[in-house]
């Protein structure tokens, strides 16, 4: 297995090295969480019903049949097929649960109940297991046990209100944001509970739902309406709190600037022979700047006109003022630093993905099955001992 860069990716333990996670999870969050706990060195079985994982045909593209889709959130996985409607689906998946430590799924709330395999039930037989539910609602309230999907979260969170060019449409974001932060919140509720197993020596139930975690993500606009009660409204890429913080024109293409503090605006100033903005009194302060963004944004890209995007972007860049290209997802992926960073990975077969994000010195993540591997148990491993049921 490789990298991009063509380091070659070791397959030693990783920090969850002998955690056994059975991924009985589809779609996204649950299937996302997985992985990230597979890259770190637990060993995921991932059990699918008999037709497979819905998510294999979303597509196009297509690869050998199955979507890429797919392909993205189910790396460094076993992979078997159960049918938890009969007693013989049910009753291997109580032979796996016996040797896990942790438990992913996302089925309709009341779903394992029917089959008898509740959460009172599995913990009274396996009091070690951590049980991760990802839900779109939770179990109770107002919207208890209804099913989720991201766009709907987007849109009933707040999310897509304060998504869009300003006085334009409420737009999703363009990417599952609900969605891939809950299998974040449920990858941290799953390590929460492991550590706190430890002390205890009992497993617990962690749910991580996407209301939740679609209202989580709205600073700062919740901030600012916890303090003015002002509802929050579009601003297109401009922060509704700091300025500039934006899109600008230039003679060629555009730049974001991101400028946080007087420093990083007076340098930018100077860079482009317009010092005198830095001490006009309407954008002396971060606070003035914010209000006077409207006179700011004309005044900037006048001055930006003149200016060639990729030659300012290194001068701004070597001066310390936070300004970035606005790049096509190809042109990321294929960025150099992007190869540096190990964040597209290579494997055997043909498959390429996503790297993890998180880099830890002793323990790195690693990449040791492609997705669609197949698997019919978990794996023996000496480091450290499965938990046992009692």
């Amino acid at each position: 297995m490789t990298t991009a860069d063509g380091d070659t990716t070791q397959a030693g333990p990783g920090s969850l090295a002998g955690i056994r996670v059975l991924d009985l999870s589809r779609i996204l969050g649950g299937p996302y969480c997985g992985q990230i706990l597979g890259d770190h060195g637990a060993d995921v079985l991932k059990i699918e019903p008999p037709q497979g994982d819905d998510t294999r045909t979303w597509g196009p593209p297509f690869r050998d049949g199955v979507a890429s889709y797919y392909y993205g959130l189910n790396r460094n996985k076993r992979l078997q097929h159960l049918d938890f409607a009969t007693e013989a689906g049910r009753a291997r998946l109580l032979e796996l649960l016996a040797q896990a430590d942790v438990l992913v799924e996302n089925f309709k709330v009341g779903t394992m109940e029917r089959w008898g395999l509740g959460y009172e039930t599995l913990a009274e037989r396996f009091p070690r297991l951590i049980w991760c539910r990802v839900s779109g609602f939770g179990a109770d309230g107002p919207l208890g046990a209804l099913p989720g999907y991201d766009a709907a979260i987007q849109a009933m969170s707040g999310i897509m209100s304060v998504n869009g060019e300003a006085g334009g449409d409420a737009l999703r974001v363009g990417l599952p944001v609900v969605d891939m932060v809950t299998g974040l919140n449920a990858v941290i509720g799953v390590l929460l509970a492991l550590q706190e197993r430890q002390r205890s020596g009992r497993g617990q139930f962690v749910e991580a739902a996407l209301y939740d975690s679609g209202i989580s993500l709205l600073h700062p606009h919740a901030a600012n309406w916890f303090t003015d009660g002002r509802t929050p409204r579009r601003t297109g890429n401009a922060h509704p709190n700091i300025y500039p913080y934006d899109t600008f024109r230039t003679r060629t293409d555009p730049l974001f600037l991101a400028v946080g503090n007087d420093r990083q605006f007076g340098v930018l100033c100077a860079v482009i022979g317009r010092p005198g903005l830095a001490s006009d009194p309407r954008y002396a302060d971060a606070g003035g700047r914010s209000v006077h963004r409207g006179e700011l944004k004309q005044a900037l890209e006048a001055a930006l006109a003149d200016f060639d995007a990729d030659d300012l972007l290194q001068r701004l860049m070597a001066a310390n003022v936070p300004a970035a290209p606005v790049l096509d997802v190809d042109a990321a992926l294929t960025h150099p630093h992007t190869r540096h960073r190990g964040m597209v990975v290579e494997m055997e077969g043909g498959y390429r993905g996503l790297g993890a994000p998180v880099k830890l010195s002793r323990t790195p993540a690693t990449y040791r099955h492609a997705p669609l591997a197949t698997g019919t148990d978990f794996a023996p491993t000496p480091l450290p001992p499965a938990s046992e049921a009692s």
